[in-house]
């Protein structure tokens, strides 16, 4: 295995207890939306670097109240990915590294982050696929592997029915 991989079987009762936390700490601070695991970390199978992926699905009418709110409690991570429907932030004092995407329910940025982990969770398949994208060059770590990563989930999406 590529160094720096682990398998997501071993994380996933540390991603579940984060994903509860996180959950609860959401609704605390009054921040709306329903919060999902997704990332390799919540397919049983697939390789992943050891963190854990977290994705806040809100109503579109709540998605600046949304954001807003995570501004004032969590970090926020790759602004320059950005946009009217995403915005990414890390939680702070966890397990693991731990990533929030916030997207309108719907959105394009929504279909990617939900959908495509729904197929790869159904299709043992697929998951050998992503673990080879995993595994090619360096890993995640070598040239090119955003770029194999953004290619599997296009076509992944393209699988999904309904899509365009």
């Amino acid at each position: 295995m590529t160094e720096g991989l682990r398998a997501s079987d071993d994380l996933l009762p540390w991603a579940e207890r984060i994903l509860a936390e996180q959950r609860d700490a959401l609704r605390a601070a009054g921040v709306p939306g329903d919060l999902v695991l997704v990332g390799g970390s919540s397919v049983p199978g697939a390789l992943t670097r050891g963190d854990v992926d977290l994705h806040l699905r809100v109503a579109a009418a709540d998605f600046a109240a949304a954001v807003d709110a995570l501004r004032r409690t969590h970090t926020i991570v790759h602004p320059e990915i950005w946009g009217p429907t995403l915005a990414a932030f890390e939680a702070v004092d966890t397990a693991l590294p731990t990533g929030i995407a916030v997207t309108p329910v719907g959105s394009e940025h929504d279909l990617r982050f939900h959908r495509t982990w729904e197929l790869l969770r159904a299709d043992p398949a697929l998951v050998e696929e992503y673990n080879a994208a995993k595994l090619a060059d360096d890993g995640p770590a070598g040239e090119g592997y955003e770029d194999r990563k953004s290619a599997f989930f296009d076509r992944v999406l393209r699988l999904w029915p309904g899509a365009d």
